[in-house]
């Protein structure tokens, strides 16, 4: 069951095509609301789901998810950004230490990137056998049909990004101190093995877009686009209703005439350095 769509505000554009920044965050705003509206329903409801991001380097996962959480009560909306396996974990069972991260009731699990690994880097930098990597594709869609079958409804997103416009982006994070920490030896392969990861991820696609949990493409050349269309998306994947809440009163405080608060001598106080001295 999916949602009636959410209808598209008219896009405002600059001379070169991008969405104006007015009205990306007049239409974010607006979507943000109704995915509170949408976390709302899954947490009453006790529905469960999990959303998986893949997709090149620097097509705009992060800064997509980030978008999607923002407004959200992190306790029922996580992220899972897992780094490198552990020794430990590289002798488990492949989809073992995703497993411990699905959602219980109520909850939205995001994957930053998800078990599919195995089909993308590790497969293209020889991180995995080939084994290991057919025993994957032929793993993968069992998986996620056992996931469905218990009730988790899986949403599986793959953001495109082309040649070029990845390129710049890592151009930008080497030159951006606040993203440098963002650029890895792996992006450097990513531009050298361009073509490996393009048909590494058409085979993961005709082996793993199954019926129950297809794989949904967005272009994100454009990031705020992106954004919005993979949001407007979600919304329509889920049947989410308006939770109607109890009407709640609320009263002032009523101080204590008899409590005297502690000397401001005795108290460590941050420094208000942004005082207005007008």
């Amino acid at each position: 069951m999916t949602s009636a769509p959410i209808e598209p505000g008219i896009p405002e554009t600059t001379k070169n095509g991008r969405l104006r920044r007015s009205f990306y965050e007049a239409e974010l705003e607006r979507l943000q609301l109704e995915l509170v509206k949408m976390l709302e329903w899954i947490r009453a409801s006790g529905h469960r789901v999990v959303l998986v991001f893949e997709g090149r380097d620097a097509a705009g996962k992060g800064g997509t998810i980030s978008r999607i959480v923002s407004p959200l009560n992190p306790r029922y909306a996580k992220v899972v950004a897992l780094p490198k396996p552990t020794e430990r974990e590289q002798s488990q069972w492949y989809f073992q230490r995703y497993v411990q991260h699905l959602p219980a009731a109520g909850e939205m699990v995001i994957f930053d990137r998800s078990w599919y690994n195995r089909a993308g880097v590790e497969r293209v930098m020889g991180f995995c056998t080939d084994e290991e990597y057919w025993d994957f594709l032929r793993a993968a869609p069992e998986f996620e049909r056992m996931l469905v079958r218990s009730g988790v409804q899986l949403i599986k997103y793959w953001l495109t990004v082309s040649a070029e416009e990845q390129y710049q982006r890592f151009q930008d994070r080497l030159k951006d101190p606040a993203k440098r920490w963002k650029f890895s030896p792996i992006d450097i392969a990513a531009q050298e093995r361009w073509d490996d990861y393009s048909r590494s991820k058409d085979l993961m696609f005709e082996h793993t877009s199954i019926p129950e949990a297809q794989w949904w493409e967005v272009d994100s050349n454009d990031k705020r686009r992106a954004r919005l269309n993979t949001i407007q998306h979600l919304l329509s994947q889920i049947d989410y209703d308006d939770i109607s809440y109890p009407e709640i009163e609320v009263n002032p405080a009523n101080p204590d005439p008899g409590y005297e608060r502690p000397p401001m001598d005795r108290r460590n106080i941050v420094p208000d350095l942004y005082a207005d001295d007008a």
